[in-house]
């Protein structure tokens, strides 16, 4: 069924800064070409399926204020293709390259797993049928197994072995539309793989059946020859009060645990790194230094409220310097910049959701070609060289690779009779490099 939402609004184009149209692009020259590259190789960002066409405007407090065609019909999957005709309308107005969902995203839960898995095999076709006339392609694919009161305990963690078998052969058959769609990336988001209390708690056992989905995960990729990136998407506290997935770090130690470091990267998210107590550059640092960047989830939270609100970037400071270690980091690959932000509950109006996504992308245009002078410039780069210089000696690196013990450092420190004095690290300069650049 045919919706008139977005259809009669215009394909949003890139005008130049000069621009006075509200509805254009000032910064976002997609075929622009920076590093090496065009722009759109770079950002590859994507819409998010589930907070453009799912979202409804209700938080814990209140009803809901958005309200789509598609939403509370009575003939479900009539409508699950009304709305996937609204989402291809909403990525033409955007003409953005990619877009990302869930399985509930785009397809009903019927009433036992055979009904939800042909439900959503039907959307997935129709999904397929639309893209055929459509530039946007798919950046990830992934399951919800958090929303359904069966993952209140988690999913891949929980102490039910029915539910780790369901969300194993839910994730199975995410994966395979994923590569049936040209996906370039699987990504694993463990909503409530963590515990409430431990007086109920196995925390090794839970750890390991993780460890065991995930594998399960990376050995069917390899089975079905999906070329594209298996990611986990750190998230700590809310919904659970300690999960698994904490941030990078956490990641990484767990990826080791399980010998999975070379097979599964990240997918990192502005709002999760402000929950943790991090900066988004913080995690995108980490990542890159272990090697598992992927991909990003690019929006920002409230620092005044502890919860994932999902709003849409604009901060050119903070998202400048994620960019900059984007592009530190190597660039993000098959990943991609999925705008996992919701419009406010008071933002009901269709057209609203194209402002949001217009600002957000030219912010991320106008950081990413900041972060790129920056980079290019060498500004930062030549005082942090600078600072660790001292490692270049040939002392301080056999230091570093391991090539002395202990007690040779000793002995060479107390025959130089050494006596290291403080160095400033110049903070302030290079934030007074950054500001000069930005503004």
């Amino acid at each position: 069924m045919a919706t008139t939402l977005f259809q009669d609004l215009d394909t949003v184009r890139y005008e130049g800064q000069d621009s006075k149209n509200e509805l254009a692009y000032r910064w976002y020259d997609s075929d622009k070409v920076v590093l090496g590259k065009p722009l759109h190789e770079h950002l590859r960002f994507a819409v998010a399926y589930w907070h453009s066409l799912a979202m409804n405007g209700s938080d814990p407090f209140g009803a809901p204020t958005i309200h789509r065609p598609w939403m509370n019909r009575s003939d479900a999957m009539p409508a699950a293709k009304e709305k996937a005709d609204a989402a291809f309308e909403l990525f033409r107005v955007l003409d953005l390259p990619f877009y990302t969902f869930h399985d509930r995203d785009i397809a009903p839960e019927a009433d036992d797993l055979r009904g939800s898995l042909k439900n959503f095999h039907e959307i997935v076709d129709y999904l397929a049928k639309k893209m055929e006339s459509s530039k946007t392609e798919l950046l990830w694919g992934t399951a919800n197994l958090f929303s359904h009161p069966r993952f209140m305990a988690g999913a891949a963690t929980n102490p039910d072995p029915d539910v780790f078998a369901y969300s194993a052969t839910t994730v199975k058959h995410c994966m395979d539309a994923t590569k049936l769609l040209g996906g370039d990336n699987y990504v694993l988001w463990g909503g409530r793989e963590g515990y409430e209390t431990l007086l109920n708690t196995d925390v090794g056992h839970e750890m390991d059946q993780a460890g065991r989905l995930l594998s399960l995960v990376v050995e069917y990729k390899h089975a079905i020859g999906f070329k594209g990136q298996i990611l986990i998407e750190p998230k700590p506290k809310e919904p659970t009060a300690h999960q698994y997935d904490f941030d990078t770090a956490t990641v990484f130690g767990f990826l080791k645990k399980y010998g999975l470091e070379n097979e599964v990267k990240v997918n990192l998210e502005a709002n999760h790194a402000l929950l943790a107590g991090h900066t988004f550059e913080h995690e995108i640092a980490m990542a890159g230094a272990f090697g598992i960047l992927g991909s990003l989830d690019v929006n920002r939270g409230d620092p005044l409220l502890g919860w994932d609100t999902d709003q849409f970037p604009n901060d050119l400071w903070d998202t400048t310097l994620a960019m900059y270690h984007v592009i530190q980091a190597g660039g993000l690959g098959k990943g991609g910049m999925n705008f996992d932000a919701k419009v406010r509950r008071q933002s009901f109006e269709p057209e609203d959701l194209v402002f949001a996504h217009v600002g957000a992308v030219d912010l991320c245009a106008q950081a990413f070609l900041k972060a790129a002078d920056l980079i290019e410039g060498k500004d930062l780069s030549k005082l942090v060289d600078e600072r660790y210089a001292g490692w270049k000696t040939p002392e301080a690196e056999a230091m570093l690779a391991g090539k002395v013990t202990l007690a040779d450092i000793a002995k060479a420190s107390e025959e130089k009779n050494l006596n290291p004095q403080p160095k400033s690290g110049k903070q302030e300069r290079l934030e007074n490099l950054v500001a000069r650049k930005l503004y």
